[in-house]
């Protein structure tokens, strides 16, 4: 056996912790969420297979930190998926990159750029102490990526 035993009793607020004790401490944290989506672009001034009609299965990795609120919460995962889901997503998915974009070589190298601005954006409009995005890759193929990190963004 492995001593697997079941919970006696369940931890109630204010009665087995206190609000003060729910976040255990004060440093900057890095949280990350995966989306995956599918899109068709093509190439410009290229010379070789990408410069025709293709698609790809893209992921995207987020890594966004901060500092925890008084209930030991950086960001809510699902406000990052929100962000995604109305903010980028709406974008990329199923899309002809060439068009949905602006006006850009839809390489890897400049869509990440993309994205990366995008969420550093949304992020301003949330209420999360010292949210920002440190960094975004985006996977063209399960070999192959384009990454944007923060201390690139700001020192431009």
């Amino acid at each position: 056996m492995y001593g697997f035993k079941i919970v006696d009793k369940l931890q109630k607020i204010e009665q087995d912790i206190h609000r003060n004790q729910l976040n255990y401490h004060q440093r900057r944290v890095l949280v990350s969420k995966e989306f995956t989506f599918d899109a068709a672009h093509h190439l410009h001034d290229y010379e070789g297979k990408c410069k025709n009609l293709h698609g790809h299965t893209y992921k995207v990795i987020f890594g966004i930190s901060g500092y925890n609120d008084s209930r030991g919460l950086m960001i809510d995962f699902g406000d990052i998926k929100e962000i995604w889901k109305n903010e980028i997503d709406i974008h990329l998915d199923h899309r002809y990159l060439n068009e949905t974009l602006p006006l850009m070589n839809t390489t890897a190298e400049n869509i990440v750029v993309w994205i990366y601005e995008k969420m550093a954006d949304a992020l301003q409009n949330l209420d999360y102490k010292g949210a920002r995005v440190e960094f975004v890759r985006l996977y063209e193929t399960p070999t192959s990526y384009a990454e944007a990190r923060l201390e690139w963004m700001d020192c431009e």
